[in-house]
Parts: structure tokens; sequence; C-alpha cells
């Protein structure tokens, strides 16, 4: 067996390198993404912080009623983010909840198309699946060490991180719900002297739609499971007093801030989970 170890493939020098060419030729590019998506962030989170805390309770639970007609749900929304300022967490949720938009805005904005384009090309498809393999079963920790070369600590590599866990489930449900869009519809379309651009948002979209939607959930769940890795890589939230509990073997304060990301987790599925038809909301 020593021939074999004695010959290594030096597959982690050849990343290293790469990442550290990318550093000195492209720095500026990554720069550039790095303000782009702080300042994203920090949009969100002034949104959300500058108001008294009970106006945007009494926001989200008017949103809540609103989305799904539902006094239940409204009420829901309504004491689960009291509990969360009652338990004095209020400021970390606005931060993850400003992580977990981000990243599910640029998961969905590069998955959605990725989606529809390997849908429509079976190289691509074929193409993307090792690739997204990867993605969702290589242990976080190993990108988040180039994502804190290239990008520094803070907010944007927890981003960058949850991003690359994330984005596979948007790409895989769009192409699935564009792929099983049944023939008879798109023959009906093409009878009709529908255009492939026609099909596109008038025939496969719709049909596709409760797949995406179900990647924008996913996507929300597994941003959500990042928030304690984020953490690690110095982004705020929830992730941080998470830290803190386990270093401590804290158990209140674990719980506490377990029960708020789960709260979370809660609201945000029912908010843009999509309702199958003839049930109810």
């Amino acid at each position: 067996m020593n021939w074999l170890t004695d010959h290594k493939i030096p597959v982690g020098a050849w990343v290293a390198d790469g990442v550290d060419w990318v550093t000195i030729n492209a720095q500026g590019v990554f720069d550039f993404i790095s303000f782009v998506l702080d300042r994203m962030i920090g949009g969100i989170l002034w949104v959300l912080q500058s108001p008294h805390p009970l106006i945007i309770v009494a926001i989200a639970g008017a949103l809540a009623y609103l989305v799904r007609r539902s006094a239940v749900f409204a009420v829901f929304v309504v004491l689960s983010l009291l509990f969360i300022i009652n338990q004095g967490y209020w400021r970390e949720t606005t931060q993850t909840l400003s992580l977990v938009l981000s990243a599910t805005f640029v998961c969905m904005v590069l998955g959605v198309p990725l989606g529809i384009a390997a849908a429509h090309r079976k190289w691509l498809q074929e193409a993307l699946r090792p690739i997204l393999d990867l993605m969702q079963t290589i242990p976080t920790f190993v990108y988040l060490i180039p994502a804190l070369i290239l990008f520094g600590l803070g907010m944007v590599p927890g981003l960058i991180a949850t991003v690359i866990f994330a984005i596979p489930a948007p790409i895989r449900l769009t192409q699935l719900g564009i792929s099983s869009t049944p023939k008879q519809l798109i023959e009906a379309g093409l009878a009709f002297g529908a255009t492939k651009r026609q099909l596109l948002w008038q025939v496969e979209l719709p049909y596709a739609l409760p797949s995406i939607m179900a990647g924008l959930t996913q996507t929300i769940m597994l941003s959500l499971s990042m928030v304690v890795i984020a953490a690690l890589v110095g982004a705020d939230g929830l992730g941080v007093p998470t830290l803190r509990a386990l270093n401590t073997v804290n158990i209140a304060r674990g719980f506490e801030v377990g029960m708020a990301i789960v709260l979370v987790a809660i609201v945000l599925d029912r908010f843009f989970r999509v309702n199958e038809p003839g049930k109810g909301r």
C-alpha cells in the first residue's frame, strides 16, 4: 500500500493554488460582490431594526392574515414574535432573518433560471448533477475556508456558505417541475402557435409553480439550518448565542435560542408554502 500513498494525487494543493490565484488576480471582483451583498443585508436589517419591534410585529401579523386569510396564523405569528422579544433575542432574530432572506433571494435568482435551463438541456442537467451533489454533501467547514480568505469575517462569508449549501434545492425542484409538465399541455400550446417563450411563461412555469415554491421553502429551511455555521465565520444572529450556550453548556440559553429558531422557521415556512388544490389554508 505504501506505493499508492507515496504517489498521492495533490487535489488539496491544486485547490489551494486555485484559491491563491483567485485571491491575487480577482480580488476586486470579490470585493464588489462583498460590497453588494453587505449592502443588501444592511438594507434588510435597516427595515427590520429601525422601527419599534412592536410595529414590525403588527406589520407581520397583518401580512400573515393577508397572505393566508387565517386569523389563527396571524395570531400565531404575533405571539411567536412577542415571545422572541420577551426572551431578549429580537436583535439576533432580525440579523438571522436578514441573512436567511438575502441567501434565499440569491438562491432563487440564480437557482430558478439554472433549473429551467437544465430542464430544457439534458447535457446541462447531467453536468450539474455531480456539482450539486458535491455542494450538498461536502462538509460545510471545507468551503468556509476559501470563503473566509476571499470575503473576510462577517455576514458575507456566512451568506456565501449558506448559498452554496442551499442553492441545489431550487435548482433541482425547478428542473423537476418544468420537466414534469405534461406533454399534452406542451402539444396544446404548440398547436395554438405558442413560441418557446410563451410556452415557458404560460404553460411550464404555472404548472411548475408548486415545485418552485417547494424549492423556496426548502431553501429557507436549509438557510436557517446554517445559522450556527455562519456564526463561526463572524455572522451575527441566533447562531452566536447558540454557540455561547454550547461552549458554556448553558441548557437554558440553548433551549431559548432553539425555540426562537424553530418559531422563525415555522413562520417563514407557513408564509411561503403553496397549498395543495382542494385543501384549506
